[in-house]
This record gives C-alpha cells, sequence and structure tokens, in this order.
C-alpha cells in the first residue's frame, strides 16, 4: 500500500490540487479529529485571489491611478472553492423570537458567496424536490429580509392543518441546509453565471445527522449528481463515515480513494490509498483470518477477531445472536463445539492481550469454522486466494 507523508495540511492540500489536475474526483476517510475540517478550508484558501470590483473614482468621476500608471480599484477577494462543512451550517443561525416565541426564523448571512444566486435563481423550487426525499417539512425563503421560515402539516384533533413558524430540529436543519448546497452545486454544474467562479466542490461529513438508510441515499445521489458534471467541476469528498465512504467508492469508481491519518508523534500527516484491500472493517478483517488460517500462523486472539466478524454480519442480516452464522455441515461430528470454542477463546478479551499460537486442535476448529462461515455468506470469492 502507498503511504505519502506530508509535514502540515497546507502541503496536504496542495498535493490534492495537482492530483486534481488530471482526477475528477478525490476520497478521504478519516477518523473525527484527524483534521479533515481544516483541509477542507486549507484547501479553499490555497484558491483564493484578489480580483479588482470597480474602479475607484474622483468627485469629477475620473479614474483615480497609482503612481505607476494603473487604476486603482475596490479589491475582494474570490476564492474557486463551493465546500460544505461545520463553517457552511454556521452560515445560518435562528432567531427564535424571544419575546413572543411565535415567529422562529432562520437568518441567513447575506455577506457570503454562497448565497451569490438567492435573488434571481428561484431557490425555494430548486431545493424543494430535494428536500422532499429526506424530509416532511416545507420551507419559505424571504429574499427581501434574507431568512427562511419553516411549516409543517400536522393533524389537530382529526382536522389536519398547517402549523407555521416551526422550529426544526437540529437534524432536520441540517438536512435543509444540505440539500440548499446541493441546489447551489446543481447550478454550478449547469453553469449559472452566479457560480462561474467555482472549480472545485469540496464536501467534508455531509451526513453527521442521517442514520446509515439515509447515508446510503445521500451518497447515492450525490454520485449520480457529480458523474453528470461537466469535467470542468472537480470534487473531494472527506467523510469518518465508512458506509458512505464505502458507496461513494462503488458509485465513483474511477476516482482516487485515500485513508488520512496523523502520526501522533511526528505531527505529519498521512495519506494511503485504500484500493488494494477492501475497507470495511469486517471484510479486511475476514481476508486476514483467511491468510492466518492459510499461512497457519494462528493466535488466540483471532478468535476474537473471528466473533467481531460474525456479530456484524450477524446485525447485518437479522440474526437474533451471532452463534447463528455458525452453519456446519450435517456430517460435522463437532457441529455443537464452535460457539463454545469461540466463546472460551475470546471470553474476556484476554486473548488481545496473550499473543499465543493456537494449539493444533483449535487450529483445526477455527480453521473449519472460518470456511462454512465464508462458504455460507455470500461474500466475494475474489476477497479470498485460497482455502484455509
Amino acid at each position: 500500500m502507498t503511504v505519502a507523508t506530508f509535514p502540515s495540511l497546507h502541503d496536504l492540500a496542495q498535493q490534492l490540487r495537482r492530483e486534481m489536475e488530471q482526477k475528477k474526483f478525490v476520497l478521504l476517510y478519516a477518523y473525527n479529529g484527524t483534521g479533515k475540517t481544516r483541509l477542507s478550508v486549507a484547501f479553499k484558501d490555497l484558491g483564493k485571489r484578489a480580483v479588482q470590483l470597480e474602479p475607484l473614482l474622483t468627485e469629477a468621476g475620473e479614474p483615480i491611478e497609482a503612481e505607476d500608471g494603473t487604476t486603482l480599484g475596490v479589491e475582494a477577494v474570490q476564492g474557486d472553492t463551493l465546500y460544505f462543512n461545520a463553517f457552511t451550517e454556521d452560515l445560518f443561525h435562528w432567531d427564535n423570537d424571544l419575546q413572543n416565541d411565535r415567529e422562529r426564523v432562520l437568518k441567513i448571512n447575506r455577506d457570503s458567496l454562497f448565497f451569490a444566486g438567492l435573488g434571481e435563481l428561484e431557490m425555494d423550487n430548486r431545493i424543494r424536490p430535494l428536500l422532499n426525499r429526506y424530509a416532511d417539512f416545507d420551507f419559505r425563503i424571504d429574499t427581501a429580509e434574507w431568512e427562511v421560515t419553516f411549516s409543517r402539516e400536522v393533524e389537530v384533533e382529526g382536522v389536519r392543518t398547517i402549523a407555521e413558524d416551526i422550529k426544526v430540529s437540529r437534524g432536520e436543519e441540517n438536512i435543509f441546509i444540505w440539500c440548499f448546497f446541493l441546489a447551489i452545486v446543481q447550478l454550478v454544474l449547469d453553469g449559472a453565471e452566479a457560480y462561474k467562479w467555482v472549480k472545485y466542490v469540496y464536501i467534508d461529513d455531509p451526513i453527521s445527522s442521517l442514520d446509515d438508510n439515509n447515508a446510503v441515499t445521500v451518497a447515492h445521489h450525490l454520485a449520480q449528481m457529480l458523474m453528470a458534471s461537466a469535467e470542468r467541476v472537480k470534487t473531494v469528498i472527506s467523510t469518518h463515515h465508512v458506509l458512505f465512504f464505502n458507496v461513494l467508492c462503488n458509485e465513483l469508481k474511477k476516482s482516487r480513494k485515500y485513508f488520512l491519518s496523523r502520526n501522533a508523534r511526528s505531527g505529519n500527516y498521512l495519506i494511503s490509498e485504500t484500493d488494494s484491500t477492501p475497507f470495511l472493517y469486517h471484510l479486511a478483517s475476514l481476508v486476514e483470518l483467511h491468510e492466518a488460517a492459510c499461512s497457519g500462523a494462528l493466535y488466540t486472539h483471532h478468535f476474537n477477531i473471528m466473533r467481531r466478524v460474525m456479530e456484524q454480519t450477524a446485525c447485518f442480516f437479522g440474526y437474533a445472536k451471532w452463534e447463528e452464522c455458525i452453519k456446519p455441515e450435517v456430517d460435522d461430528p463437532n457441529k455443537t463445539l464452535y460457539k463454545r470454542v469461540i466463546d472460551l477463546m475470546s471470553h474476556g478479551d484476554y486473548s488481545l492481550y496473550e499473543p499465543r499460537e493456537m494449539l493444533p486442535e483449535n487450529k483445526e476448529h477455527f480453521g473449519r469454522a472460518l470456511r462454512q462461515f465464508i462458504s455460507t455468506h455470500p461474500f466475494s470469492p475474489t476477497l479470498f486466494g485460497g482455502a484455509p
């Protein structure tokens, strides 16, 4: 597995920009606290440049020139990255009408380029179809007051009515902001004049408030949207959500895929490609168990790993107990033994701290239980190069 080291997030952000000269998508997986959000900011800051908006004029209306003959003007900082991260949510804040406790509105930061097309591009109609995928509330954007009001249909004493000026939950607010962002991304991809400045889209953890079912839906929808985009717009997506990451990897097959980590001692940032091994924890663990069984280098802690893989598999298939994953052949003389052996060898997690090699008898039990587990569940045979 290829590993690259960077002394700072600034250096890593520069490398990502270099890679995106050739790649349309880069996917990053990292644990919370590694620096994903700070990396998105570093990437965004590298694209900032000063632009002149309009010349400065004298009282007579003549342009003011500098000593070198150039025209002085009002300058602004222009970026090239539309991003979604923790700072995006800060562009919205609640006014809860503390005095009357009635008219609660979500205020919008009018100074941000994020809202460059809010007044002219009918954002309500662009956001609503996206929001309907995930939520049951409605909204209205007041472009004069720069605020959003929410409503929901409710039933009171058998009568359906509309509750106005409600405050939605934190999770619903995040979903609304995400759909707002998606509507803007679509405008970028469509070449809207208000967003011509966007060269990169950087998305950091958009699904912190969504369950696994919505994580799959969001990832699939996002991938379909991006795959239809023009080559001029490049995208970086970073996340700590394993399922979200894996769905994106499957959907965006030609993307560059990295695991981002940090060396606690040196402070360096490390990125390693994830293509060479399965990224889902239970699949990677299963491959490790298979390789250990093939080599004969089996230790007591491998029982512990096998039990955890079976627990995750049981959860996925809806089994009531993990031991339902043990499916011995009818003629197996030890078919009642495997649960007892796995329980005993993984009891109290002691095997994690005593890396002792298994006895030959336990190696035989382990190998047979593992073969049965792999053969009776629909794992891809390409994961396993030989029979343990």
